[in-house]
Formats: structure tokens, C-alpha cells, sequence
């Protein structure tokens, strides 16, 4: 197979002459330029990413893929029947029912407003990852009483003596905060939902003893959830046979969306369902705005570095304007001439992306292994990375896209070089 002469001619016009060895300097820089930038980029792509799915994974590990409730109503009645019927549902895995109050929880000292959770101990575990998350104790624990040793409500100087609390978990930051931790006892206070009585607003409050302490590595879920039994939760909001929705895990968190779409068909229009994507819509929408800015920003990297190639062909075509008068006066076409400067371009090009793709992944490998942190201030103990081969396609598209790009109008003046005004003082 023959190889074209633009190929050959080329790459000898990138080397220099010894008389100058200016526009092999200018070459590497050029090539240097490229590589600083793709180098950049997938390492900032790759650090975003993972981040991106580092908090997906904790969420998905706290909350369900999908959340059915019933739009015509506060509650949900027929809670068995319905999480039987999204079981048949294809790439339905499990469900089970929820309760989600928001209430107080008070200690002796301290005081927060947090989001309670009543659950079924049995089935939680199909649906999220929630038994995992324990740090102590187990979700079997709420469904029975926790004995606890305290003095009589009428005298509290008193004999201590056992009584039995119903079971609560906390979050590992919510417990520092109230100072509870197993076995110790926590108030929990409900805003009144009933008629208000002769002496006003009452607020319903009932004590639960601390059954388990999660970590699921979210500031905010550890700081703000508690959970309790779904039977505990009926009495205490006084929902006897309802629920707040059925909790929802499918076989694949991606197609979540379209699962409840199919979810809703199977039910009827008086149920909607929502999945964990549009529950996080903000969250996930700022993540990937932030991924797609720093992209752009870092591109300008690839953009200056292409002036080098620019200039670096300009060069070129200033010194070698005898040989390229040559070529055309030997039947060289302004075609072959202008492939001749855009295949100097692109070899630039893609030898700064050959190079900084390799040289993305040792920045990463190396802030993944020596970059450490303490995880009890940072929730992670490691910079999260992940490179994905659509993102390495990407970058090394556009690097290669504005390498050629740079080649353009030099390419072109050198087509334009006729040979009589280029030899007529040699």
C-alpha cells in the first residue's frame, strides 16, 4: 500500500533544521500544551464523577428508588394490596409500606427537629440498604421492647425499675447531638393533629429507648432521621390502618423513571409514583451543571494551547515557502498543500492526547492513593474517581476537534503560495 507524500513531507517539516531550532521548540510546547489540557480534563472530569456517584450511591442507600402514594388522599388504606401488586410489576424487586412524620426529639441535653420514619423491620432490608448502615444493633430490635432501668414517674429520686420502651434508631450524628446512645432514652414529640382541648394545642409526646445507631455517610440523613416501628408509628399518629406510601427497589436504578411510569399504570391515575431521581432533581441537576462548567472552563486549556499550533504552523510556512513553491511547481495542488499543514496539526494534536490520557490517569491514581482524609470531618476517607470511557471519548474529541481546528488558516495561506513570488529572489 502506497502512503501519501503529505504524510512524508509533513512530518519532516515538523523536525527542524540545525539553523533553527526554533520551530522544534515551538512543536514540543505545542504538544506540551495539548497534553497539560487533556491531562486537566480527565482528571477534573473524573474527580466530578465520582463524587457524583459517590453521593448517589448514599442516597440510594438511605432512600427507595421509587415512592408510591396516593394522590387523592393524605393516606394510603390499602397499603398490603397495593405493595402486592407492585411486586408483579416487571423490575420490581420489593416494596414495602413507610411512615414519614416530621417531628421533635428531646434528651436531657438536647433538643432537634428531625424527620421520623416508620418501617417494617422485616421488609426494609429488601429495599434499601438501611440494615447495612447499621452501626449498632439490628432492625429486628424494633420490633421488640427495649428494657430500660429509670425511677417511677411520680418520685424520680426513687428505686430504679425496669420498665420496657419501644425501639428507636438514630442517626449517628443525630445521636451526638442529643447525647443518646443504646439504651438511653429519647422523647418524642409530635406537633397535635387531634381537636385542640380547654388548655389549647397539646403536643403528643411518647419516650422511645435508642434500639440502633446508622451511619449511611450523608451529613444530612445521619443529622436529621430517625426510625421507628410501622406498628409504633400507627398508634403514635394516630393512622391505625393507613400508611404515608409504599417504598419501592428495582432491578435498575437508571430505568427508575420508566419503572414508575409502569407502576402508575398498574395502579390506576389515583396513585403517583416518583423515582429517586426526581426527588433529587435539584441536587442532581447543580452536579451535573457544575461537571458540564468545569469542562468548559478547563477546554480553554486545549484553546490556548492550539495558538501554539497556529503559530507553530505559521512558522513553517514562513521558512519552508522555497520548498512548498517547489512542490507546486512539481504539480502539488492547493489541496495536497493544505492536507499537508492540517495532517501537521493533527499529528500535534493527537500526540498531546495520546499522551495526556495516560497522564490523567496517573494524577488520579496518585490523589486516590496519597490523598487522604479523616472521615469523621469529611464523611470520606478518599477522593472519590471514576472515569467514564464516554468522558475520555469526549475530551480526546475536542482536543483533536480544536487542533484541527488551529490549522485551518495557516494550511490555507501556505495554498495560497505562488510559486513565482515565492523563488523570485533565489
Amino acid at each position: 500500500m502506497t502512503v501519501p507524500y503529505e504524510i512524508f513531507v509533513g512530518l519532516r517539516y515538523l523536525r527542524a533544521k540545525r539553523r533553527n531550532r526554533t520551530i522544534s521548540l515551538n512543536t514540543f510546547v505545542s504538544i506540551a500544551g495539548i497534553t497539560l489540557g487533556v491531562a486537566a480534563l480527565i482528571g477534573t472530569v473524573g474527580i466530578m464523577t465520582g463524587f457524583k456517584e459517590d453521593i448517589q450511591a448514599k442516597i440510594l442507600g438511605t432512600t427507595a428508588h421509587i415512592i408510591v402514594q396516593d394522590r387523592m388522599k393524605d393516606g394510603m388504606t390499602d397499603y398490603d394490596k397495593v405493595a402486592l401488586q407492585v411486586q408483579e410489576v416487571p423490575d420490581v424487586v420489593a416494596a414495602t409500606p413507610f411512615i414519614l412524620k416530621q417531628v421533635m426529639l428531646t434528651t436531657p441535653s438536647g433538643v432537634q427537629g428531625v424527620v421520623i420514619r416508620g418501617i417494617d423491620p422485616q421488609r426494609e432490608g429488601k429495599v434499601t440498604e438501611l440494615a447495612k448502615n447499621l452501626s449498632t444493633g439490628e432492625l429486628s430490635d424494633l420490633q421488640k421492647p427495649v428494657k430500660i432501668k429509670q425511677p417511677p414517674a411520680d418520685d424520680p429520686t426513687g428505686t430504679l425499675v425496669e420498665t420496657e420502651k419501644p425501639g428507636i434508631i438514630l442517626g449517628k450524628e443525630l445521636a451526638l447531638r442529643l447525647g443518646a446512645f443504646i439504651g438511653d432514652t429519647v422523647n418524642v414529640v409530635s406537633p397535635p393533629a387531634g381537636p385542640i382541648s380547654a388548655i389549647g394545642m397539646v403536643p403528643k409526646i411518647r419516650t422511645f429507648a435508642v434500639a440502633g445507631i446508622f451511619q449511611s455517610g450523608m451529613y444530612e440523613y445521619d443529622s436529621s432521621l430517625a426510625y421507628i416501628d410501622l406498628a409504633e408509628a400507627q398508634k403514635f399518629f394516630n393512622m391505625s390502618g393507613s400508611v404515608t406510601g409504599v417504598e419501592i427497589k428495582v432491578t435498575d436504578v437508571f430505568r427508575a423513571d420508566e419503572i414508575a411510569r409502569s407502576v402508575e399504570h398498574a395502579l390506576g391515575f389515583s396513585y403517583g409514583a416518583r423515582d429517586w431521581m426526581a426527588m433529587n432533581r435539584n441536587l442532581f441537576s447543580a452536579l451535573k451543571l457544575e461537571k458540564t462548567m468545569m469542562f468548559l472552563l478547563l477546554v480553554l486549556i486545549t484553546i490556548v494551547a492550539s495558538f501554539n499550533i497556529v503559530s507553530t504552523l505559521t512558522m513553517i510556512v514562513t521558512e519552508k515557502q522555497k520548498e512548498i513553491a517547489i512542490l507546486k511547481a512539481m504539480g502539488a495542488t492547493k489541496k495536497s498543500i493544505r492536507r499537508i499543514f492540517m495532517l501537521n496539526g493533527l499529528i500535534i494534536g493527537l500526540t498531546g492526547t495520546a499522551i495526556g490520557i495516560p497522564l490523567g490517569y496517573a494524577f488520579l491514581w496518585l490523589i486516590q492513593t496519597f490523598w487522604t482524609f479523616d472521615p469523621t470531618v469529611y464523611y470520606i476517607s478518599r477522593i472519590p474517581v471514576h472515569v467514564l470511557a464516554s468522558d475520555v471519548l469526549l475530551v480526546a474529541g475536542s482536543a483533536i476537534l480544536i487542533s484541527f481546528a488551529a490549522t485551518l488558516l495557516p494550511s490555507r495561506q501556505a495554498a495560497k503560495l505562488e510559486p513565482v513570488a515565492a523563488l523570485r529572489y533565489e
